[in-house]
């Protein structure tokens, strides 16, 4: 996976095995990234942190060759230890048991410091906002706790009660009774609540997050502070032993793994530290158990190809997950504006089975669920769409595509191959015409037509001349497999490129008209 860094070169993240030590921060051993320079010059790596993308966030930031001093070493361990929690794990679990014990309506929960309050400490929060607690809100925690709101390194996006609970009824149909919940708080509470209610059979659950604030909530089994971009345990070795117990299947008790990692997370140290964690559970089962641990990895569509490099057994589903406090990734929305967040999977696609009347389809060819609109092609003989929309077959390439801007105005031509291209754009492609029968053959280009009986200005009409000033507007190109050294490319519009000052759009649409 590549993190673009300029015009001429880029930042690769290096996953480490063995070596030297990684230097640390507050969020655990730091990873190594490397400084590609695609023009021939040298390459260097580099330290940074692993779960925060601004250096405002965390300030860590080392060379690989860098060598550095004992009094920096020793700043950096005393600023690590100030922005330790205020409490460890084993004292936030004997506060819980305390707070149980207090009487209902001294059960007081402070706002601004996001802490359950034991009696004696209301004077200390005194001046910030709290509010009392109810049996249910310690049930459900994420419904109490203020989510984490910074996009660049820890923002948090909760589950809709309608794709949690999915989930949940998912994974009991299959047969799991342990869920390791990675990041998926949501999914945790609805499993405690399940458990309660005493009408089906008891599911275990263990959630690894990196907001510690959960650690209040759980007992030492069922919460590890854990950061998912560098596999690191923030207690040391306490953990380890909680996890290889959970994951140790006995009584025929199945475990699977649900991870919903940030979406502006790197893909492949996520997809090394669910690795480990397979490993880890391989480890620990018999030798007729499958060679992978059952895993469902919630992320956005759009990052298939760089999943599937990392963790290629794995399937993309067309379940649109949704979110409670996400603008825009919610159940209902259609066209370019549903969730795109998907279930990537190494379960059989035809087990999982999706909701009918939400819109889901079996398809008998590809023996899977799919959208309603995701169409099955004969020719690529697949379900295509990846975006909820319904997808085309496109000659020319050979695969199906998405909507063509085309398509949504009204009024225009028939789109048709072009004879020899008057225009080849960077990395090759092939030109398109539009076409009306009875009507002159109109060439759309960005520079000035070639002067012949095709496009020569005694057969442009005043209204092809206007049709070529909205040509930049119009003109798609379609960058084939087969011209593009076999890679399948979006097909997307010239305009949605950067747009140009004012000087070079009229420059642009003067080079389009003919002399």
């Amino acid at each position: 996976m590549e993190v673009s860094g300029g015009n001429d070169d880029s930042v690769e993240v290096v996953v480490q095995e063995g070596g030297d030590p990684a230097p640390r921060c507050v969020h655990g051993p730091a990873l190594l990234f490397e400084k590609v320079c695609k023009g021939g010059g040298r390459s260097r790596r580099f330290y940074a942190c692993s779960a925060c993308r601004d250096r405002k966030d965390c300030s860590l930031f080392q060379w690989e060759d860098e060598k550095v001093s004992e009094s920096r070493r020793l700043a950096r361990e005393a600023e690590n230890r100030s922005k330790r929690p205020l409490f460890t794990q084993q004292e936030f679990c004997s506060r819980f048991v305390k707070f149980l014990s207090v009487p209902p309506e001294e059960k007081k929960f402070c706002e601004d410091c996001q802490l359950l309050l034991l009696p004696g400490e209301g004077d200390a929060h005194s001046s910030h906002r709290s509010t009392v607690v109810t049996a249910t809100q310690l049930r459900r925690p994420s419904v109490l706790l203020r989510p984490l709101d910074n996009k660049k390194s820890n923002a948090q996006f909760l589950f809709t009660d309608r794709s949690a609970h999915f989930l949940l009824d998912t994974l009991a149909a299959l047969g799991f009774r342990r869920v390791l919940c990675v990041g998926t708080p949501r999914l945790q509470e609805l499993i405690s609540l399940r458990n309660l209610d005493q009408k089906q059979d008891p599911m275990r659950s263990l959630l690894l997050d990196i907001d510690f604030r959960y650690a209040q909530f759980y007992s030492r089994g069922e919460f590890c502070h854990y950061n998912m971009f560098n596999h690191h345990f923030f207690d040391g070795g306490a953990s380890g032993p909680v996890l290889q117990a959970f994951l140790t299947e006995s009584d025929g008790e199945k475990v699977v793994m649900v991870a919903d990692p940030p979406f502006g997370g790197l893909v492949k140290p996520l997809a090394n530290s669910f690795s480990l964690i397979s490993q880890t559970w391989k480890k620990l089962q018999s030798s007729d158990s499958p060679s992978e641990m059952p895993m469902m990895w919630i992320f956005p569509y759009f990052f298939e190809p760089r999943i599937l490099a990392c963790l290629p057994s794995l399937t993309m589903l067309d379940y649109q997950v949704d979110y409670d406090n996400h603008p825009l990734y919610k159940q209902g929305k259609t066209g370019r504006k549903q969730s795109p967040v998907r279930l990537f999977t190494n379960i059989s696609p035809r087990d999982v089975v999706l909701p009918q009347e939400e819109g889901y389809r079996f398809c008998s060819v590809c023996q899977r669920f799919v959208w309603s609109l995701n169409k099955h092609c004969s020719r690529c003989n697949v379900c295509p769409s990846k975006d909820g929309r319904e997808w085309k077959h496109c000659s020319l390439c050979d695969t199906c595509v998405k909507p063509c801007i085309l398509e949504t105005l009204p009024g225009l031509w028939t789109l048709r191959a072009a004879g020899p291209p008057v225009w080849t754009p960077p990395g090759g492609g092939r030109l398109l015409q539009l076409w009306q029968p009875g009507a002159q053959t109109q060439i759309l280009s960005n520079q000035r037509p070639p002067q012949g009986p095709q496009a020569s200005p005694e057969t442009l009409t005043p209204q092809s001349r206007t049709r070529s000033l909205l040509s930049k507007r119009v003109l798609c190109w379609f960058p084939c497999r087969h011209q593009s050294g076999g890679r399948k490319v979006s097909h997307h519009p010239l305009f949605k490129t950067k747009r140009k000052c004012g000087v070079a759009r009229r420059a642009r649409k003067e080079a389009a008209l003919p002399l």
